[in-house]
């Protein structure tokens, strides 16, 4: 029987990071999946099947906390992990008080992505 590993979906404009942020997600026991665009993602198949979302805040077109609100519109309750390299305290209070899991600085550490997985996806 196989066991099925749960889908973080990267949803970031930054090249490097949908090309490394997978790989490292994969070692960390999740199917994982990469998008350029909020737009990209939402036109995908992933958004059923996604149980964690990581996404940038900044990026061109549909901003990532667009996409959570547009997420949250449609009836998708999926947990988010907001990322960026975007400094000041104001914009993360405000996500969490909208429902993200956890805003973390660019770069961020392992450990600081493992915890914040481990609350968006709990016995994952």
């Amino acid at each position: 029987m196989r066991v099925s590993r749960p889908r973080v979906a990267v949803v970031d404009d930054d090249e490097s990071v949908r090309e490394s942020l997978p790989d490292l997600l994969r070692e960390l026991g999740y199917d994982a999946r990469a998008f350029g665009s909020a737009e990209t993602f939402l036109a995908s198949a992933s958004i059923g099947e996604t149980r964690c979302l990581i996404l940038d805040i900044a990026m061109p077109g549909m901003s990532g906390p667009d996409l959570h609100q547009q997420l949250l519109l449609q009836g998708h309750r999926v947990p988010v992990i907001f990322i960026s390299a975007l400094t000041g305290k104001s914009l993360p209070v405000a996500l969490l008080r909208n429902g993200a899991v956890a805003c973390l600085a660019k770069p961020f550490s392992e450990q600081e992505l493992r915890l914040a997985l481990s609350a968006a996806i709990p016995g994952a």
